[in-house]
């Protein structure tokens, strides 16, 4: 249904935050785009005749943005869940060589439409929820043929469905069971065959890596870093989850997009995020899901101003949700932050860490126009509820993809 015309009668939030609302706010959309926003009574006479969309009073945001996924994946760990309930750790399990590893077995058995069967009702989810943009990263694969199913996957998500997707390419996500006790050469596998040949096909958006004890180290992760530069690809990294390896501070060292997880930073890592211009991505749904009971600094992190971010990391062995609404409250309730933040955290905060502050996250003249509706009295409640979801319609490039149209 086409979403063009003059929307009025609404709460605007323009950047996702409270300090910038409207409260009788119109929208122009034409062909697609943002034509015109701001206070009703400041509308230019030229729109007075457009078609007319009454949002009723209801409040509008950007688009919602899920900048840390693992979404193209095959099969489930919940026994593994049984297990850690039992007094396993994440580790314990990932040693015994279940973890990131039991997923790759089943992803790399997985047909490509069946994994985009699968990948598709998890983003479904999030499109209910407002989602117009996602990243999506490959990691289960951990062989080229099995990483290229992954991120033509996600391509094909994207070309399917209202939404934009980005690829990441996280080949150093776990060591791989041919490769038990080569992890060097696995790297050597993985910056000269798997990255060059899928960023030569055009696959890959962003390059990632986990810098961790059960991961790759500082050392491994430079060198794909390195790669990604020589091929004028952007980085990011999981760093500082389960230990300070001091990824987050080499990750500065390239001027990564983000670091993500972050539970373990210091205040020296939180310095090299704000000097580098590297967004924090917090990712509650894992802490949650995993018991973790050590915070991310959140305090650092705002006395140093680095951009906060949330997302799903939906996968199925950390965080096996695909529901960005219900990390607004896990953030509020579980790591201390306010709504404001919560909400910059999945629209401009968020575009930023995918390196798309210039598509997305905001609204305003001349962007696509990517929004949702709401049906709520405050924007409180997009973090107050939880197992609910207040979407009334969500319009991505003027049309309207989700919902009831108000």
């Amino acid at each position: 249904m086409s979403a063009e015309g003059l929307w009025h009668n609404a709460k605007l939030l323009p950047a996702g935050d409270l300090e910038t609302a409207l409260t009788d706010g119109a929208i122009v959309v034409l062909e697609g785009r943002i034509e015109w926003i701001g206070a009703r009574s400041e509308l230019p006479d030229r729109y007075a005749n457009l078609p007319c969309h009454d949002a009723g009073g209801r409040w509008i945001t950007p688009g919602l943005v899920d900048c840390h996924t693992h979404l193209v994946f095959a099969g489930q760990r919940a026994d593994e869940f049984a297990l850690r309930l039992q007094g396993a750790t994440y580790e314990d399990i990932a040693r015994r060589g279940g973890g990131i590893v039991s997923t790759v077995r089943a992803t790399r058995a997985a047909s490509e439409d069946d994994l985009y069967e699968a990948s598709s009702r998890r983003l479904q989810a999030l499109l209910a929820e407002g989602v117009t943009a996602v990243e999506i990263k490959s990691g289960y694969g951990l062989d080229l043929a099995a990483e290229r199913k992954q991120l033509r996957v996600a391509r094909r998500l994207g070309e399917h469905y209202p939404v934009s997707v980005y690829t990441t390419f996280l080949g150093a996500h776990a060591l791989p069971p041919e490769y038990a006790g080569r992890a060097d050469e696995y790297i050597d596998n993985v910056v000269q065959t798997m990255l060059s040949a899928l960023a030569a096909e055009g696959l890959v958006d962003a390059v990632d890596v986990f810098c961790e004890r059960i991961g790759f180290t500082p050392a491994q992760t430079e060198r794909v870093f390195t790669a990604a530069a020589r091929l004028n690809l952007p980085v990011k990294i999981h760093a500082e989850q389960l230990s300070n390896c001091g990824g987050a501070q080499l990750a500065a060292r390239y001027r990564a997009l983000s670091a993500d997880h972050l539970e373990y930073l210091d205040e020296a890592g939180v310095a090299a995020l704000r000097e580098a211009g590297t967004v924090a991505v917090l990712l509650p749904g894992a802490f949650y899901f995993l018991r973790e009971t050590k915070l991310p600094p959140l305090d650092l992190l705002r006395r140093y101003e680095v951009p906060i971010a949330l997302a799903t990391d939906a996968n199925p062995g950390s965080a096996p949700t695909s529901s960005l609404l219900l990390m607004l409250n896990l953030a509020c309730t579980l790591l201390r932050m306010t709504v404001t933040e919560t909400l910059a955290g999945v629209t401009r905060h968020a575009a930023l860490a995918l390196g798309q502050a210039h598509q997305h996250g905001v609204l305003e003249a001349g962007r696509q126009a990517d929004f949702v509706v709401w049906d709520i009295e405050t924007p409180a409640e997009l973090a107050y509820w939880f197992g609910r979801n207040p979407c009334r319609c969500v319009v991505r490039g003027g049309r309207v993809t989700q919902g009831q149209h108000p």
